[in-house]
């Protein structure tokens, strides 16, 4: 009788880790931003406005983005995925995104990463960047976290 409970304890304790890593594994994959406006200056506060959401699932080293926007003055001009050292800070062009020319719309794309690049969004280092005609160095931003 005890054998039998020692037997269906670990069957039972090692289906529950089987089960709970493959809910990790796809967990892991899916990250998540809120875009957010980022004046660059005082005088861009009041034209600079707008929000949206994000999307980000790792495949591999292939990252597939989709996101929304809405509420900005001027129309988007241009999405970027950017990678940066520290969290909150600018960092470097990693690729480019489809965006909608217009105050409201949607993003999206799929980007090749490298090792270390999947390690950054992993990291929450990695943030997408809306452009638009009154903020051409930044209007939203989007931490993708996991």
């Amino acid at each position: 009788m005890r054998f039998a409970r020692s037997v269906v304890a670990i069957v039972l304790g090692c289906a529950l880790g089987w089960f709970g890593m493959a809910g990790f594994a796809q967990g892991g994959n899916t990250f998540k931003g809120r875009l957010s406006k980022v004046p660059v200056d005082a005088k861009m506060v009041p034209i600079i406005v707008g929000t949206g959401t994000a999307t980000a699932q790792l495949a591999g080293t292939r990252v597939a983005i989709s996101g929304t926007f809405e509420g900005m003055l001027t129309p988007a001009t241009s999405a970027r995925l950017y990678e940066s050292k520290i969290r909150g800070t600018r960092g470097k062009a990693v690729g480019d995104l489809t965006v909608t020319h217009a105050a409201n719309g949607t993003i999206s794309g799929a980007v090749d990463l490298s090792a270390s690049q999947v390690d950054s969004l992993k990291a929450g280092k990695l943030y997408i960047q809306i452009d638009s005609e009154k903020g051409p160095e930044g209007h939203l931003w989007g931490w993708l976290l996991p």
